[in-house]
C-alpha cells in the first residue's frame, strides 16, 4: 500500500440505493424567493460549522494514521471512521442524511420533487427550509417559528446565524417592503474586469438583429480556453440575467472551434453588460400565485444545421422563476411543427413546476401555456412530428395544461428565440420584470 497523507479508501462502499442529491439548483432558490415574497415571508440564512464532520458513514471506511500522531505500539494500523471526514467522497451524502433524519424526526416533510426542501405546517403557518450543503435558508409566515428553528438547530449542530438572506451562490438579494430583488452586480463587474472589458464602450442590446452566426471555417481561430471561459462565466450569469440567455446559448454552440467572428459577438454581450451591470429580477408583493407559461420558436434559425430554437418562460404570478433557450433536436418542416415541439418542452417544464408546488401546499390544474402560432395550438395530427412530442395532447386532455393562442406582440418568450431590436428587447425585458436596481432601491 503506497503511503498517503489523509488519503481515504473505502471497502464495501457501494451506496444502498440511489445517491441523494445534496445540491440545490438556482431554479429552486428563485422558486423559494417567489413563494416567500408572495406570502410576505422574511428569509434567513444559517451556516453549519464543520458540516462534513457531523455525518455518520454507513460504509466501512478506513484512514491512515496522520504523520506525527502514529500509535507507537501499532504504527502500521489504520483507523476505522465512525463519522465522515472532510474530503471523504461520502461526506456530503452522510451530512445530508443526518440532517434529513433529524428534520423528519422533528416533524418536517421532505419535498417529493426537490429533496433539499423541507416544510412544516403548524396551524395556519407554513415553515419552509431549503438546504445547500452546509448553508440553510429558511423562513415562515410566523417569525416566532424562525426563532424556534434557529435555537433547535443550534442545540443539535454547531451553527452560526448569518441573519437575513442577502447574498447566496453569487446572488445579491434585497428583501424590500414592496418585494424582492435578485441581481448579480458584483459578479458582473468582476467578470468584466477578468476579461479586461471594464473600460469597453457600452451598447444597448446583447446582439445585433442581423447577426447570423455560422461555423466560419475560413475565419481566424481564437484561444479556445479563453472563449470557453467567457461562455462558462456568462452562463452562470444567466441565472438572473435572462436578457442575455439567447445570445450566450447561441455563442456556446461554437465552443469546439471558436473563430474571431464568434468572439466578436461574445464581446458585444460583455459590452451590453457594461451598459446594464445592475439589472436583475424583481418579484413584487401582492401579485397572484398562478402558474403561467409562454412557449415560442423561431424557424430554422441555426445556420449550421437549419434547426429551430425553442424558447420558454414560466411565471408564478408576476415572478419569473424559470426560462430556457435551446436548439431543437430535429429539423422541423414547418413553423407549426417547430412551435408544437417547443410547446411540448414547455409542457414538461410546467408539469415539473406543478409537482414542485405541491411541496409548498399549492395545487393547480389547467395551467395556461401561451403559444403565438394558431396552427400549433389546433394541431391534432401530423405524421411528420415524432410521437414523443404528442404527450402534450394527453396532458391537455387530462386538464393539466391549457394550450392557448397569444398575440405575437404579447409573446414574452420571443426574447429567448431570436435577436430583437432595441425597442422590442427593452419592452419584453420590462414586461418580464427584469429591472435596473436603481429603479427599485
Amino acid at each position: 500500500m503506497r503511503p498517503v497523507h489523509w488519503l481515504l479508501w473505502t471497502l464495501e462502499a457501494k451506496p444502498k440505493g440511489a445517491r441523494q442529491r445534496d445540491t440545490l439548483k438556482l431554479k429552486a432558490i428563485r422558486f423559494l424567493l417567489a413563494y416567500a415574497t408572495r406570502h410576505d415571508m422574511k428569509l434567513y440564512q444559517m451556516d453549519v460549522k464543520s458540516a462534513f464532520l457531523n455525518g455518520y458513514t454507513n460504509e466501512l471506511v478506513y484512514v491512515e494514521q496522520p504523520p506525527g500522531f502514529e500509535d507507537p505500539n501499532n504504527p502500521n494500523h489504520v483507523y476505522r471512521l465512525s463519522k465522515a471526514l472532510y474530503g471523504l467522497k461520502q461526506a456530503p451524502r452522510a451530512w445530508y442524511e443526518r440532517l434529513r433524519d433529524f428534520l423528519i424526526e422533528k416533524g418536517f416533510k421532505i419535498g417529493q420533487v426537490d429533496t433539499t426542501l423541507f416544510t412544516k405546517k403548524m396551524d395556519n403557518d407554513l415553515f419552509v427550509c431549503q438546504l445547500y450543503v452546509d448553508d440553510i435558508i429558511f423562513g415562515s409566515t410566523n417569525d416566532e417559528l424562525c426563532k424556534e428553528f434557529g435555537n433547535m438547530m443550534a442545540k443539535e449542530f454547531e451553527m452560526s446565524m448569518i441573519g437575513e438572506l442577502t447574498f447566496f451562490l453569487g446572488f445579491q438579494i434585497k428583501q424590500l417592503k414592496e418585494g424582492t430583488f435578485i441581481y448579480q452586480k458584483k459578479y458582473t463587474r468582476d467578470l468584466l474586469k477578468r476579461f479586461k472589458m471594464d473600460d469597453c464602450k457600452p451598447i444597448e442590446t446583447p446582439m445585433a438583429t442581423n447577426a447570423k452566426l455560422e461555423a466560419d471555417e475560413s475565419g481566424i481561430k481564437v484561444d479556445q480556453t479563453l472563449y470557453r471561459s467567457m461562455i462558462g462565466s456568462l452562463l452562470y450569469l444567466c441565472a438572473s440575467r435572462l436578457d442575455i440567455m439567447f445570445s450566450v446559448c447561441l455563442c456556446a454552440r461554437f465552443q469546439a472551434d471558436p473563430r474571431e467572428s464568434h468572439l466578436f459577438v461574445v464581446k458585444r454581450i460583455l459590452r451590453y453588460l457594461k451598459h446594464t451591470p445592475s439589472i436583475g429580477l424583481w418579484y413584487p408583493k401582492g401579485a397572484s400565485f398562478e402558474l403561467l407559461g409562454y412557449s415560442d420558436s423561431d424557424f430554422a434559425g441555426c445556420r449550421v444545421e437549419r434547426k429551430c430554437t425553442s424558447g420558454g418562460c414560466y411565471l408564478l404570478g408576476r415572478s419569473l422563476v424559470s426560462w430556457s433557450s435551446k436548439k431543437q433536436n430535429c429539423v422541423s418542416l414547418s413553423t407549426a411543427e417547430a412551435e408544437y415541439i417547443a410547446a411540448g418542452s414547455s409542457c414538461a417544464q410546467l408539469l415539473y413546476m406543478k409537482q414542485t408546488l405541491l411541496d409548498y401546499r399549492v395545487k393547480l390544474s389547467r395551467i395556461p401555456l401561451l403559444c403565438d402560432n394558431e396552427s400549433a395550438v389546433k394541431l391534432d395530427n401530423n405524421l411528420h412530428i415524432d410521437i414523443r412530442h404528442h404527450f402534450i395532447r394527453d396532458h391537455v386532455a387530462k386538464g393539466d395544461i391549457l394550450l392557448q393562442n397569444v398575440g405575437t406582440k404579447e409573446q414574452l418568450a420571443d426574447i429567448f428565440t431570436k435577436p430583437l431590436d432595441e425597442s422590442n428587447f427593452c419592452r419584453l425585458r420590462s414586461e418580464l420584470n427584469v429591472l435596473d436596481a436603481r429603479m427599485i432601491m
